[in-house]
């Protein structure tokens, strides 16, 4: 069996936010076709032109080659290798970010294609001991432009999560920084309040975390804001500083008791290395498109097993990205949830739409599909809405 084709499918949603902080409006699926009519698909969180060009630009030397011309011709059954070719061939085109990134669309799609070719599930075919279930935690963004209507959709939304089954739910409030919510401006303070407000509505028994979304500054900024919060028994704190700020995140880990995680925008294993190493935090956050695929993302659940950290994976975007995390979560004994936003909760019409049978949610747990591959099918009708040139 031979690849003979990429399709790069660039979606858009018609009435696109550019001041919106979500990256769900937009997305990048490939498809990896081959000569015996099997095909894979993937999708990566990032900018879907600049990962259509890293994929479909032309090479120019033996380290600056394009992505789907080292893929064509090649057997799509030797994914582990493959990868290996994509990043030694392209290495003077990225070795990092957007390259990297869409290099984890086309090895999601690999993984795929090889379960559809074998007719396993992809957690049969990643090694380890698959569980049959996973635990997902609901990811709550509302979509409001005033302080009290967030704080208390956030309270609505995570009472609407526990009805449904749901043990976990992630607070993504964040009034400053790069992810402000709709131009909300609020002190750090606030934060506080909607942390207060959720768990009193939850009760204690209920798993919450938090994502500060690099809202704050520096280290002691962090420190002075969230000293009060351990009352609140959260899991972690997400992203609460920028990514590069190795030593304040050490700061964080080693001045203040509630765990820190990180890692959703890094790209390879060697980025996560330095987060792990230098940053110390506790909980690795790997997308699994963005960290470079299945393939790159085990890697990382193996660097954190090695630490004794754990991994929770980002999963922001389709019911792609969400099965893909599911199937890795599977084989990782320390990944105690993944990131999982339901449809029906979800204001993006690419997350409601593009896949037809996503995973879904049963007695508070993802079943694992017994499928071959990811398991799940576009729905070629949203793909179709959605395309733009």
């Amino acid at each position: 069996m031979k690849i003979t084709h990429i399709d790069c499918h660039v979606l858009l949603v018609p009435d696109v936010n550019i001041e919106a902080s979500s990256s769900a409006q937009d997305d990048i699926i490939v498809e990896i076709h081959t000569d015996e009519g099997l095909t894979g698909i993937g999708e990566s969180d990032v900018n879907p032109w600049i990962a259509r060009a890293c994929i479909e630009a032309r090479g120019t030397h033996t380290m600056g080659q394009g992505l789907s011309e080292m893929l064509c011709g090649q057997d799509p059954l030797d994914v582990e290798g493959l990868w290996e070719k994509l990043y030694i061939g392209s290495a003077m085109n990225g070795r990092r970010g957007a390259l990297i990134h869409a290099l984890g669309a086309l090895d999601i799609a690999l993984h795929d294609l090889r379960g559809k070719a074998l007719g396993q599930p992809c957690y049969q075919l990643l090694g380890g001991e698959p569980r049959t279930t996973i635990t997902p935690y609901a990811s709550l963004q509302p979509e409001v432009s005033s302080f009290a209507a967030y704080r208390d959709s956030m309270v609505e939304w995570a009472l609407l999560a526990q009805q449904r089954g749901f043990q976990a739910a992630k607070l993504e409030a964040t009034f400053s920084g790069p992810y402000r919510h709709h131009g909300l401006s609020e002190p750090f303070e606030r934060v506080t309040e909607v942390i207060a407000a959720v768990r009193g509505a939850v009760g204690p028994d209920f798993t919450l975390m938090v994502d500060l979304q690099y809202a704050f500054p520096d280290a002691d900024t962090c420190l002075r804001t969230i000293r009060d919060w351990q009352e609140f028994n959260l899991f972690f704190l997400e992203t609460p500083l920028p990514s590069d700020d190795l030593a304040g995140y050490a700061r964080l880990a080693q001045e203040q008791p509630i765990p820190i995680s990180a890692g959703e925008w890094l790209a390879t294993r060697f980025e996560f290395l330095d987060l792990l190493d230098q940053g110390l935090i506790s909980v690795a956050q790997p997308d699994v498109g963005r960290v470079g695929g299945l393939t790159e993302a085990l890697r990382v659940c193996e660097l954190a097993r090695q630490r004794g950290r754990l991994i929770v994976p980002h999963a922001w975007k389709t019911g792609i990205t969400i099965a893909a995390a599911a199937h890795l979560a599977a084989v990782t004994p320390h990944c105690p949830y993944i990131e999982f936003l339901p449809a029906e909760l979800s204001s993006s019409r690419l997350r409601r739409e593009v896949v037809s049978d996503g995973l879904e949610l049963h007695n508070g747990q993802i079943v694992l599909p017994s499928t071959p591959g990811l398991g799940i099918e576009l729905n070629r009708e949203a793909l179709k809405r959605y395309s733009v040139s």
